[in-house]
């Protein structure tokens, strides 16, 4: 059976007081229901996706699906004045193709983990619905017309229900049939009406997420942007394959900071996939990412042998872990330079040739960049710093089809980290290769705006 994602988008988010729909917003450098399209987009089991929205924003939906290069999306459906008319709609679209797995999801859940699309898609396999919900962190009340209250169910027992849910396609077509013969019906959730009207059939529960909320209110605007900002992506898997090894070949990258370290792993390992690589650092070849000139000599070198210049690689930093007040200003300005606006002068002058080969930049943020860290707040404030930089270009270059990212290790054994901590056990520190394996496999995704995580219990 199809796996096919339905995005519910016919809100017209009165509740925010916005004066668009609250899934046209802007947060972390796309819109949320841009968002919400790519995590079903990158999931490798979901087969088409279908938007359910208002005539009046068909146009730019269409796009966002051009920008995006959103290929999964194969409907844009009309929307009703209820929500479950938007149902309807994508139930008649699919009802003439055969059985399928149709995952209803509201557009304005953006931070939906693809875990969770993962087990409704499986437990779809043995249930005919599947719904998504998480316990209940509050006790609830039911109360009378006179607000008096007449039943405290037991908490244990309650769930707080959420997107999306799944149904096998001939299951939501029989329960709404049924539905729409009852005079007194109405609803807001399509797991009500197959419990309602089709009460012979099990609703199985999948486990959701707290930060799988729904942007509701002005205050959950301002949640989730913060979310946005925090979030991480994962690949679980630091073994490398043949697939990925002939993706890479043949591509121009060039890697800052490729003397030790990350940076010198990541070069080799593209040497070894069959990359055409070109390493520059102040060790190296007296490349410095301080120094606008050197970084822009340096890609047109590359470019004048080459051609072309296909990824760009930014893996220079410097922390000095003492407090402040410690500090000279040398060392000051020394990490400054360094970690921003070194970052900044790569990107700038790479800018025209990831524009020609529609290419990707790849920054390093760290674990601290989440909260400012006592004796290195140099450090972790540019690291802050890198991860906004790299959703705000996200956002900036995506219409010039270049993608950037950066990568999230946790604790790594680099030269770098050995000179301020001295020796550490292997076991409690991320090898440099394997996050460098983790590079090679974003330069080669699709993904853009994204923090990708690496992290040691993953191995």
């Amino acid at each position: 059976m199809k796996n096919i994602a339905i995005i519910l988008a016919g809100g017209i988010g009165s509740r925010l007081n916005a004066g668009i729909p609250k899934q046209f917003l802007k947060v972390a450098g796309m819109t949320v229901i841009e968002h919400t399209i790519s995590v079903f987009q990158h999931h490798p089991l979901i087969d088409e996706i279908a938007v359910v929205a208002n005539e009046a924003y068909h146009v730019k939906i269409q796009e966002y699906v051009i920008k995006n290069e959103f290929t999964k999306v194969r409907k844009v459906l009309m929307s009703g004045n209820e929500r479950h008319f938007s149902s309807l709609s994508a139930i008649k679209a699919y009802e003439f193709e055969g059985e399928c797995k149709l995952i209803f999801h509201d557009a304005v859940r953006p931070l939906l983990n693809a875990s969770i699309i993962t087990q409704v898609i499986e437990a779809l396999d043995k249930y005919g619905a599947v719904d998504v919900a998480i316990p209940s962190a509050d006790t609830i009340i039911e109360v009378n017309e006179n607000n008096i209250i007449t039943k405290i169910p037991q908490r244990k027992k309650l769930r707080r229900g959420q997107t999306p849910q799944g149904f096998r396609l001939s299951v939501i077509k029989d329960a709404y049939e049924v539905a729409l013969k009852d005079p007194a019906f109405v609803t807001t959730d399509d797991c009500g009406v197959v419990l309602k009207y089709l009460p012979s059939q099990s609703i199985f529960v999948v486990s959701g997420e707290d930060v799988n909320m729904k942007l509701t209110y002005k205050e959950d605007f301002y949640l989730i942007e913060k979310l946005f900002q925090l979030k991480t992506m994962n690949f679980p898997d630091h073994s490398f394959h043949d697939s990925e090894r002939e993706k890479i070949r043949g591509k121009k990258i060039v890697i800052f900071g490729a003397s030790s370290g990350i940076g010198l792993d990541l070069m080799h390992l593209c040497k070894d996939c069959g990359a055409d690589v070109f390493g520059f650092s102040r060790s190296l070849n007296n490349v410095d990412v301080t120094n606008v000139i050197s970084v822009r000599n340096a890609l047109d070198t590359v470019a004048r042998q080459v051609g072309s210049i296909d990824c760009v690689v930014d893996t220079a930093s410097v922390l000095y872990k003492e407090p402040l007040a410690h500090m000279n200003y040398e060392q000051i300005e020394e990490a400054i330079n360094i970690n921003y606006k070194g970052m900044v002068n790569v990107a700038k002058e790479a800018f025209p040739y990831l524009e020609k080969s529609r290419g990707q930049l790849v920054f390093y943020t760290s674990s601290s960049y989440t909260r400012g860290r006592m004796s290195y707040s140099i450090y972790s404030s540019t690291k802050c710093a890198t991860v906004n930089f790299v959703q705000a270009l996200a956002e900036e270059w995506g219409g010039f089809g270049i993608r950037v990212n950066c990568v999230s290790p946790e604790r790594t054994k680099t030269p770098m980290r050995v000179k301020n901590f001295g020796i550490e056990p292997d076991d409690t520190l991320l090898k440099s290769v394997d996050v460098a394996v983790v590079t090679v496999k974003l330069l080669i995704s699709d993904l853009t705006g994204q923090v990708i995580d690496v992290k040691l219990k993953s191995i």
